[in-house]
């Protein structure tokens, strides 16, 4: 390998910090642009001026800001649709909320509310078959997300830490959208009546949410309950895993903060 003289390699460095462009540098120089790039990178580094290993701040364990807004939707779709992996080959573990095709506005709201909750890290989609992960890596999502473990939520406790239950009770409303727009849904059930000798046909909203935890649908009735919605447990196949809210009342209420999928 060629070595260039060491007043070669200082003449690039004084233009390098004069300002003048890597590519101008090695033409005028007769040099590798790669070999200028690494003498300036050098250089920096001997000063100080590298910026360094990105360290993301951490709103739970190093009380940086956090969008509490955010996270209480944010922590709704974990519950539902989302978890946390780590693959050997990265350095950090990621958040995946799975999000249907059907509902492309679901999985923006999705994208917004987790840059809000992590404004220093890269959010990106991962297209599967027929739905997107909507993907975050951070060192610090077992801290803000510690309800993470070994096997299925459904398999192991579920228990909001103090500080997680503060911010729900501060925005309940977004908690329980983010629930419903990962397990939940909102449908229109129908029955018939006869009224005067005639069989007529009624239709009605319903929500329902959907999980097998015991521990997550507690969450969510607990909830809607200090929104005022009333609900009932519907339980199938002798499954009591369907929250149900049908009455008009709640309904609206629903509507007004939740809305349908879209």
């Amino acid at each position: 390998m060629q070595l260039h003289a060491s007043e070669t390699r200082q003449m690039a460095v004084t233009l390098l910090r004069g300002g003048t462009p890597n590519a101008q540098v090695a033409r005028q120089l007769g040099v590798p642009v790669g070999t200028v790039g690494y003498w300036k990178h050098t250089d920096r580094a001997k000063r100080g001026e590298c910026p360094g290993r990105h360290q993301p701040q951490c709103p739970h364990c190093l009380n940086s800001p956090l969008d509490a807004e955010a996270y209480s939707y944010v922590l709704g779709l974990y519950l539902g649709d989302g978890h946390i992996s780590r693959y050997s080959q990265h350095r950090a573990p990621n958040l995946m909320i799975t999000c249907d095709d059907k509902w492309p506005g679901l999985m923006n709201l999705a994208e917004q509310a987790i840059r809000r909750v992590f404004p220093g890290n890269k959010v990106c989609r991962v297209h599967k078959t027929g739905c997107h992960n909507v993907k975050v890596y951070s060192q610090h999502l077992e801290c803000l997300f510690p309800q993470h473990g070994p096997g299925r939520k459904h398999e192991r406790r579920i228990v909001l830490e103090a500080w997680q239950q503060e911010i729900v009770d501060a925005h309940p409303w977004e908690f329980v959208r983010g629930l419903i727009h990962s397990d939940g849904c909102r449908v229109m059930n129908w029955t018939t009546r006869t009224v005067g000798g005639v069989t007529k046909r009624y239709e009605y909203p319903r929500y329902f949410f959907t999980n097998k935890s015991d521990d997550i649908r507690k969450l969510c009735t607990d909830t809607l309950t200090k929104v005022g919605v009333e609900w009932t447990v519907l339980a199938r196949g002798g499954d009591p895993f369907n929250v149900s809210v049908a009455r008009k009342a709640s309904v609206a209420l629903m509507d007004a903060h939740v809305g349908p999928k879209h």
